[in-house]
């Protein structure tokens, strides 16, 4: 049975710290192969400005490339509308109906999964792997069971990598002319040069 990990998100830009928690998330989770999401139109994100879909999904392609057991899906990015997390899962699940599926979030979004649409979808489709999230509390997974019946017994809380790395600080360091080669893959880093993204 092969053991996959989903790595959503809106990966603007994908950075290091994506590919850390993926290595993390296969070797404690032993799997085959960690699939990087970019979202289409993120529900959460919706009054934010977000860099067109082509290019966050052309940088998490360059990104992946970096590992070998990384893949890509731009199941989000084709889906006309809002991105929902249940929806994706549901997709994944009938593309994979034999494998073991891991959905790899922080565990900030753990905390706040309850509030997402259909919370019970979610944890019917997949396992939940929960990296910590710098500020964020450990999750209360008895509570969170209350509230989502069953998640607990499909949720693995894990306690390592703690990432000190963000997309917002990256876009800004772009902005001010300063050096991003320590937090973005090389490749990465050379397609926002030459792309000129978020210069704006």
């Amino acid at each position: 049975m092969v053991r996959r990990g989903l790595l959503g998100g809106t990966f603007d830009p994908p950075h290091l710290g994506h590919l850390i928690l993926a290595e993390a998330a296969r070797r404690i989770l032993d799997l085959d192969e960690v699939i990087f999401i970019p979202a289409g139109h993120p529900w959460v994100k919706a009054a934010m400005k977000v860099t067109p879909a082509r290019h966050r999904l052309a940088m998490t392609r360059l990104a992946a490339a970096e590992v070998s057991y990384a893949a890509v899906s731009d199941i989000e990015i084709k889906r006309p509308g809002p991105s929902y997390t249940w929806q994706t899962l549901a997709e994944l699940r009938r593309l994979y109906p034999k494998d073991e599926l891991y959905f790899i979030l922080g565990w900030d979004n753990l905390i706040a999964l309850p509030s997402w649409h259909h919370p019970d979808r979610i944890i019917q489709s997949a396992c939940l792997a929960a990296a910590p999230r710098i500020g964020s509390p450990r999750p209360d997974l008895d509570a969170l069971d209350k509230a989502v019946p069953g998640l607990a017994a499909r949720t693995v809380v894990m306690t390592e990598p703690e990432i000190d790395i963000s997309a917002t600080s990256i876009r800004e360091r772009v902005r001010r002319d300063q050096a991003i080669s320590a937090l973005v893959a090389a490749p990465v880093a050379a397609y926002i040069a030459a792309q000129g993204l978020y210069r704006d």
